[in-house]
């Protein structure tokens, strides 16, 4: 009741301080939320990102003109969705230098990362190599095969930074020797906003004839990706963090990967033939697609496709480092305040995760929004094993920004946060 009542005054007293959200940049009138009187400062874009009105118009016409299945119906709605599937997909392949065969669409990188760790045809004491900041969808499918007795499970530590430790990682690598069957790693880390060296680790997974999956989705909404030069096996990632719908995310695997991979989702769809007792499977991508799609979510993902292929993603990097660097600055030297992962910014992209000692961050969160309309993550980042490694309660407050972001939102998170802090304290 107590802590409720400081909060509450804190709000009160920081509201009387703050005004508005300011201008727009150039992408921001493409964003409903955005257009508003009174816009929040969204600062949570690792969680999910908006959406502009090209992907909201996308979906809403799959809704109320053309609402078919594709691939069965032969009627014009029918018809006109599978268009729209096949369109999406092949954008989808040549946005990350792939083939339409190579490009299959889940749920999201959660089901992408199942459907590799459920699908493979493991054999007696393989072992997954994962880094030990793993986001939980690229942790929990390999304990729940090392339980089962499946695979081993191992990890290389990062630097004392939270840099890759690339010398570990060979060592690592060394040690397990032919039993290695797989690396799972982040493109990005939804941690600390830390970039792996992917072609580097990709080129040692290969030298111990290991197969790679790269979990790219931090990756792929902020950097050109091509799969051909990453050379990696598989790479996942999600719409939803790059502009497009939720419920839709893409697996890419190499064909030959593709080939011997099991189907986690046989159904509807996925089949060329089937008797009382025996089932014969379509190639992929079919294969691995079973049941009715997200129609909606691929069209739209398409569109979101569309929107960042119109933005240079040098600028984009340059963009959301400067809008870091004001939030880095501002914040690193507040007492008691860490920031998680490398002291600079470049070495963090947009991404900002802060601990405060002896202040709840979810107070801060809600102070943040209540008080200023700022929006920002706080808790484990679905990082729980790491926090739980270093005895870090409650986890962290992270700010990650994106194109239509600003530096006066930079600058307003900055003066709000400090003065929340020393109001807590």
């Amino acid at each position: 009741m107590v802590v409720e009542l400081v909060r509450l005054l804190v709000i009160i007293s920081l509201m009387m301080k703050h005004g508005d959200i300011v201008p727009p940049n150039r992408f921001r009138d493409d964003f409903a939320p955005l257009r508003k009187e009174d816009p929040v400062a969204y600062l949570d874009n690792a969680c999910t990102t908006m959406r502009p009105d090209s992907v909201v118009d996308e979906i809403n016409s799959y809704y109320t003109v053309t609402p078919g299945c594709a691939g069965r119906s032969p009627h014009r709605w029918g018809n006109s969705v599978t268009h729209k599937l096949v369109q999406s997909r092949g954008l989808i392949s040549k946005f990350i230098g792939a083939t339409t065969d190579e490009i299959i669409f889940t749920l999201n990188s959660t089901f992408a990362i199942n459907q590799v760790a459920h699908g493979i045809k493991w054999e007696k004491d393989d072992v997954v190599l994962t880094t030990d900041k793993e986001h939980n969808s690229n942790l929990v499918p390999w304990l729940q095969l090392e339980n089962k007795g499946l695979i081993k499970h191992s990890f290389v530590h990062s630097n004392d930074d939270n840099t890759f430790d690339l010398e570990a990682f060979e060592e690592k690598c060394s040690t397990i020797g032919k039993n290695l069957r797989l690396v799972a790693v982040p493109q990005v880390s939804n941690l600390d906003g830390v970039t792996n060296p992917v072609k580097e680790i990709t080129k040692i997974a290969h030298d111990y004839d290991a197969e790679i999956l790269v979990d790219s989705a931090q990756g792929v909404p902020h950097n050109k990706v091509d799969v051909r030069q990453l050379d990696c096996d598989y790479l996942t990632f999600s719409l939803h963090k790059m502009l497009g719908p939720s419920g839709i995310g893409v697996l890419y695997g190499k064909e030959e990967c593709l080939a011997n991979l099991d189907t986690i989702s046989g159904g509807g769809k996925t089949v060329s033939n089937i008797s009382d007792h025996d089932v014969q499977f379509l190639k992929p991508p079919a294969k691995f697609e079973g049941g009715s799609s997200n129609y909606a979510g691929i069209i739209g993902a398409k569109a979101a496709v569309e929107y960042l292929q119109s933005v240079d993603f040098e600028w984009l990097r340059s963009h959301e480092v400067r809008l870091n660097e004001i939030i880095t600055d501002g914040v690193k030297d507040i007492e008691e305040v860490s920031i998680i992962g490398p002291d600079s910014a470049r070495l963090r992209g947009g991404m900002t995760s802060i601990t405060v000692d002896d202040i709840d961050v979810h107070d801060l969160s809600i102070i943040l929004d209540e008080a200023g309309s700022i929006m920002v993550r706080s808790g484990y980042h679905c990082v729980n094993s790491w926090f739980n490694s270093k005895d870090i309660a409650g986890g962290s407050l992270r700010t990650s920004v994106y194109l239509y972001n600003t530096e006066e939102e930079a600058r307003q998170f900055v003066d709000l946060f400090e003065e929340a802090v020393n109001a807590l304290r």
